[in-house]
């Protein structure tokens, strides 16, 4: 009996009961409502690999970034005070039940990196701030502190009184102080020089009162025009050519000066520094079409001659370590600049250059080595700006942490791809639960637990369609399920070129003289490794213009009062419609014009400020959330009003708009556009910040198909695309060369690789690496070569 006992108390010291704190395992999300998600209820397993996928606009980032990461946010900005919470973006919290098991969440998307031109690849990943410390410690001659390195720090010296309370008196004491900066002064750091056209700016043979001067905005009559020719300094009825010395300094090169004009008190200042104010301090791609046409004609940029390109100044330049300066090191591409840090043997700043080490060894690691540290950050792509931001997570000894990752894969080669995959998943053994919004196969096919959002996009998605297994997911029937293991198979026969585009001697970025002939009348896919000089051959070489449209990755610019009806230009016709029918104008049937409800000025939802708690969002109580006048919804077209329109998708809009009453041909091309991209269930007034970056993509396809041209260049269109989206995409790409269009796409993906009449691929590697023509020649030819990488992995994807 007793030595039952004592075996029973054995096996209970050998596996005791599990420890209460060890049951929270799961993070619980019950009844997500937000944006299209319908009642979304699920259990993400945490310290494991969750892939959500889905067709384009399915809700995947709703449910992971507008839910659980926004949550989780919130709820982390809600430990600090009420003054730092006024300092931070106020969250919402998003339309759920319960979310029950979040861990803090570290954001990885996809997000731009800003256009700043004083950020820097170095500046954006702490790399730059790491160096300026160890050439202010090493650098000879000495120059001073790690800002004596910065380029963005003015040198500045001043002297003064002070007043100091000592001894119960107040004493008088004269001070000097000196801050030494490594700003270039001439180009104030960034790099370039503008030289204004002044032909561009002013008619010099017309006076003011004439209309002389032609920047947009300045019209006869308007503020810009009437506060030269009002302000008593300038005749305005004598042609600038015959202006004096001193008038042509007033009217061009004048300090800002307080003075009353016309009556009213304001601030006049040369043409010249008003036109730097209000243009060149801008982001050129924020700018509307007209001005940023006129800022292109009147600027030019050049390499500032002072400081040649580099922002620094010239006694941030001559210290130096083993005769390299921080120009040189920020110039150097990130790998040879890592050897050249492993070349330092200096004890007192070891830590300082294993830190430095491991950053620069950690964008090897990503892909990223061909970059170099002064490359500025708007001009990185989506895929390279999102492993920008990884590199800072990569060492971090943090566990237990929620990781997001938005398409980690953008802009990846396959090659590639296999790297990402093992960051992903030595985050997750780490003990982190990583959460990955993803199309691709391949990294679907490492998960630990699927989450397929569907079954369609927009209304017709919202719901889980399968949760479980990457294995149960093959097994089912979902889109997803039925398209993962599709592959793309090889054409017999390939399309004949008509004629050739020659590029001779291209030399942009890391091109190395390369010279290949571009067959026209058929589809061309340009790839080649991250970095190899794709982009740099097609945009560099083939400029938009001149029977060229180019469409490019950059994001799509909208708030909430934009949609596919305005972004489109579809508004327009569809406004003139109801306009002539009912015999009023068009301004009426605009909700940021006359037709606008007076209460919420046209958004639909009234704002309350809350300071830093989230501010709250009510349906508009006068027009019901419909942004109208009551008298404007009273005009209709066919039986609709403008409202009612704008609710319907594109779909059903097309066949609306294309017979009967409502008949427009020019909004019935534009919506059968948007159509063929696989848009047709979108409304049209759906808000533009509630679309997914497929949708976008595609978006912004549709509307350049309208432009006239010959070729068109598209840079990686399949992005944020699902495996049955590409399909229709491949469609759309065939239609357009059928119809006598050249297509030109720089593409990562096999499918469209496999479909392409002629492929060019470039490297063989990245940066230096890169730049030459590996092989071109028909798609059949590079799997039947594999000399290329990507010849071995398009051979592979469709099974030779």
């Amino acid at each position: 009996m007793s030595m039952v006992t004592r075996t029973d108390t054995q096996l209970d010291t050998q596996s005791p009961a599990p420890h209460v704190a060890d049951s929270h395992d799961l993070i619980r999300v019950h009844g997500a409502r937000e944006n299209n998600l319908k009642d979304v209820s699920v259990e993400i397993p945490k310290r494991r690999l969750t892939v959500f996928t889905g067709v384009s606009g399915s809700g995947k980032s709703s449910l992971v970034f507008d839910t659980i990461a926004a949550e989780s946010q919130r709820l982390i900005n809600e430990t600090y005070s009420a003054f730092v919470q006024g300092f931070m973006p106020t969250l919402a919290r998003p339309e759920v039940d319960v979310l029950d098991g979040l861990t803090t969440a570290i954001i990885v998307d996809q997000q731009r990196m800003g256009a700043d031109p004083r950020s820097t690849v170095g500046t954006a990943t702490d790399a730059n701030a790491m160096l300026r410390i160890l050439f202010s410690r090493l650098g000879q001659p000495h120059i001073g502190s790690p800002q004596a390195f910065s380029f963005n720090v003015a040198s500045i010296s001043g002297a003064g009184a002070v007043t100091i309370e000592r001894g119960g008196k107040t004493v008088k004491e004269r001070r000097d102080f000196q801050i030494t900066g490594g700003m270039c002064p001439r180009c104030e750091g960034r790099g370039t020089v503008t030289d204004i056209d002044l032909t561009q700016l002013y008619d010099d043979t017309k006076s003011l009162a004439g209309g002389a001067i032609t920047i947009p905005g300045y019209n006869a009559g308007g503020w810009n025009m009437r506060l030269y020719k009002d302000s008593g300094l300038l005749d305005p009825d004598k042609p600038i050519r015959e202006y004096t010395e001193t008038e042509l300094h007033d009217f061009l090169h004048h300090e800002p000066t307080r003075m009353k004009i016309s009556g009213i008190n304001m601030t006049y200042e040369g043409l010249i520094l008003r036109v730097q104010k209000s243009f060149l301090a801008k982001d050129r791609e924020a700018m509307q079409p007209h001005i940023r046409a006129f800022v292109d004609r009147a600027v030019t940029f050049t390499a500032c001659p002072d400081c040649g390109g580099t922002r620094l100044s010239e006694a941030a330049r001559s210290s130096k370590i083993k005769g390299i300066s921080i120009a040189d090191a920020c110039a150097m591409q990130i790998s040879d600049l890592a050897e050249w840090v492993r070349g330092l043997d200096e004890p007192s700043v070891a830590p300082l250059l294993a830190k430095l080490q491991h950053t620069l060894d950690s964008f090897a690691e990503i892909g990223l080595g061909y970059l170099s540290l002064d490359r500025p950050s708007g001009t990185l792509s989506g895929g390279e700006a999102q492993r920008v931001k990884m590199i800072r997570h990569l060492g971090s000894p943090l566990t237990d942490v929620t990781y997001v990752f938005d398409e980690p894969t953008t802009g990846l080669h396959p090659h590639d791809i296999q790297r990402m995959n093992q960051l992903l998943l030595r985050l997750r053994d780490k003990g982190n639960t990583v959460l990955v919004v993803e199309h691709k196969p391949e990294v679907i096919a490492i998960a630990d637990h699927v989450v397929d959002l569907g079954p369609g996009a927009g209304t017709a998605g919202g719901s889980v369609c399968f949760e479980g297994s990457v294995e149960g997911l093959r097994a089912g029937g979902t889109i997803t399920g039925r398209h993962f293991d599709d592959r793309a198979a090889l054409k017999d026969t390939v399309r004949k070129r008509t004629g050739t585009l020659e590029i001779r001697g291209a030399t942009t970025h890391n091109l190395q003289g390369v010279d290949v002939d571009i067959p026209l009348g058929v589809l061309v896919v340009v790839t080649g490794v991250a970095g190899s000089g794709k982009s740099s051959l097609v945009h560099g070489s083939i400029p938009a213009g001149a029977g060229v449209v180019s469409i490019d990755q950059g994001a799509i610019r909208g708030s909430r009062r934009s949609n596919p009806a305005t972004y489109t230009g579809l508004l327009e016709p569809i406004r003139k419609a109801f306009a002539k029918a009912n015999g009023v104008k068009p301004a009426l049937f605009s909700a940021n014009s006359e037709g606008a409800c007076p209460t919420c000025n046209g958004a639909g939802v009234v704002y309350t400020d809350l300071a830093m708690m989230a501010g709250v969002a009510t349906t508009c109580e006068e027009c019901e959330g419909k942004r109208f006048q009551a008298s404007v919804l009273e005009y209709h077209l066919g039986g609709r009003d403008i409202s009612e329109v704008l609710a319907i998708p594109v779909a059903e809009a097309e066949e609306f708009f294309g017979s009967g009453e409502a008949r427009t041909p020019a909004a019935h091309a534009i919506l059968r556009r948007l159509a063929d991209v696989g848009l047709g269930y979108l409304t049209l007034g759906q808000p533009l910040t509630t679309l997914s970056g497929g949708e976008r993509q595609r978006l912004k396809l549709a509307t350049h198909m309208a432009e006239k041209g010959g070729v068109y260049v598209l840079d990686e269109p399949t992005a944020g695309l699902h495996l049955a989206d590409v399909e229709q995409l491949l469609g759309l790409l065939d239609r357009l060369v059928d119809s006598g269009k050249s297509v030109i796409v720089v593409e990562h993906h096999q499918a469209v690789m496999a479909h392409a009449d002629w492929i060019i691929d470039l490297g063989p590697g990245a940066g230096h690496d890169g730049g030459r023509i590996v092989f071109e020649g028909t798609p059949a030819d590079l799997v039947a070569a594999r000399s290329t990488l990507t010849g071995e992995h398009l051979a592979d994807y469709v099974g030779n």
